[in-house]
């Protein structure tokens, strides 16, 4: 026992000379937000790269040389105003609101990452004690017929490439799909005997969704004269072959918006026509139905909506109704 006291007596002078304490030995141990943020970016999701990326990268900076376990409320309240100032001024813009959410969310995802590694203690994470504000009621709409009609007068007549822009629009009517479904599309996705495309959307939801037989020879037709060869080539492309971005809706939505001020007041883009057609499904079929055809799988609202659920065959008739064509899987149900 004398032994290991002089040893113990021997390392603590030893530290008091060398100006480190105990605390500082542990704190030692813990990474900085700057060395751990490589592998939270290796390890997030595409989703969570694009939505957390900016708030990360903000996180990185400010508190770079801060150990994990010294990151304190403050620090990510700070980051949560910061985000909110930075925010991108839009025409529908809240504020900052929902950049403060996200950055709120960000640090909480970085701090759980941190804790499944062994870095912090189970239930020690500063995010979680910074509420994230009560989400305002969404200001989209279903759009009117006219304000549908204007909007597809304008994308005909100014584009440079009026066949792509026209693909894109009926797409998204037809099948509410969001930007992230058109874009991940490939030519393995299309199925020319059901009627159907394979859409991937954000939390790694997939799912077969009825298209018109209309749109299915326009996309084959698509395909074949913009070089889409192999099954796995993006399916939506440019006129000079490469595979389209975000930024094509980007610039076709701000064509929009500068020749009809409705439409910049309200920050009307592709999602608006996702909100029409979905809609349109609920007040003409059901909510079960809109639902399927909207591809939600949550289950927020209660045990009941486990068993709200519309079958494949109801969406395809859904669609059948909504663009006037036959479909083989109406009746059958074969997705």
């Amino acid at each position: 026992m004398a032994g290991d006291f002089d040893k113990a007596e021997l390392v603590r002078r030893l530290l008091s000379e060398l100006g480190i304490t105990l605390s500082d030995l542990s704190a030692r141990a813990v990474p900085t937000v700057a060395e751990y943020m490589p592998q939270v970016r290796a390890a997030a999701s595409n989703w969570q790269l694009k939505a957390y990326q900016a708030h990360w990268r903000r996180a990185e900076v400010n508190l770079a040389d801060r150990r994990l376990n010294q990151v304190t409320v403050t620090d990510v309240l700070i980051l949560q105003q910061q985000g909110a100032r930075e925010a991108k001024l839009r025409s529908n813009t809240r504020g900052g609101r929902y950049a403060g959410e996200s950055a709120v969310r960000a640090m909480r995802t970085f701090f759980r990452m941190a804790i499944a590694d062994g870095l912090l203690p189970r239930g020690w994470n500063p995010a979680w004690e910074v509420k994230v504000p009560r989400r305002l009621p969404s200001t989209r709409r279903a759009l009117r017929s006219k304000e549908l009609l204007a909007i597809n007068h304008v994308v005909v007549t100014t584009g440079r490439d009026v066949p792509l822009d026209s693909l894109l629009l009926r797409l998204h009517s037809e099948t509410a799909c969001r930007r992230s479904g058109a874009l991940s599309l490939r030519l393995a996705d299309l199925d020319t005997e059901s009627c159907a495309v394979r859409l991937r959307e954000k939390f790694g939801t997939e799912r077969w969704q009825p298209i018109s037989p209309t749109m299915v020879a326009s996309l084959l037709e698509h395909a074949q004269s913009r070089g889409v060869r192999h099954p796995g080539d993006q399916l939506l492309r440019n006129a000079n072959g490469t595979p389209l971005t975000r930024r094509r809706y980007d610039l076709m939505w701000k064509r929009v918006q500068a020749r009809l001020p409705w439409a910049a007041k309200l920050g009307v883009s592709a999602h608006w026509m996702r909100h029409t057609t979905l809609t349109w499904v609920e007040r003409h079929y059901s909510y079960a139905v809109a639902r399927a055809y909207a591809g939600h799988t949550d289950t927020k609202g209660g045990s009941t909506l486990t068993y709200i659920k519309g079958m494949p065959q109801e969406v395809a008739r859904a669609l059948s109704a909504y663009t006037g064509e036959p479909h083989p899987l109406a009746e059958l149900g074969r997705l």
